[in-house]
């Protein structure tokens, strides 16, 4: 995510629930070829790496951040360069919980999102139960599409 996407106070990056975001994919998700922090010494974001995408994708990431103010991104990117983003963070541009389209993730097309649960694994698992919906129909317009998952 783009920190221009931003207006207001995000927080500083919240280890801990990054850590317990990585485990749920870890437990979820048997597409998980691997995770990482894009820093070890002072993580700013979790990075895990899917042997598989959307549609026909080869293979996908999800960077995703999380802070001490329960604010979050988690932005999808494949192989054919297909982005989309659940995002909650202060804005100027659509409501502080949103959802950014494929394939682009324009950060002027924000709409609501889906997903009304804050707490690090209710969101974890509405984001997982997303894209596994996405992944399993082969239909990009079902990422946004369920009430209030998970």
């Amino acid at each position: 995510m783009n920190g221009n996407d931003r207006a207001g106070e995000f927080g500083p990056i919240y280890l801990p629930a990054l850590q317990r975001i990585r485990d749920l994919w870890l437990e979820l998700e048997p597409l998980v070829d691997e995770t990482a922090y894009d820093n070890v010494v002072a993580p700013t974001e979790l990075q895990i790496s899917l042997s598989d995408g959307l549609g026909d994708a080869e293979n996908a990431q999800l960077d995703i951040q999380w802070s001490e103010l329960g604010m979050y991104s988690f932005h999808y990117v494949d192989s054919n360069d297909v982005n989309w983003r659940f995002d909650r963070h202060p804005n100027t541009h659509s409501p502080e919980i949103h959802f950014h389209r494929p394939p682009e993730a324009a950060t002027t097309a924000a709409e609501p999102s889906c997903i009304d649960v804050t707490e690090v694994s209710l969101v974890t698992r509405a984001v997982h139960a997303m894209w596994r919906t996405a992944y399993e129909d082969d239909a990009l317009d079902r990422l946004n599409s369920a009430s209030n998952p998970p």
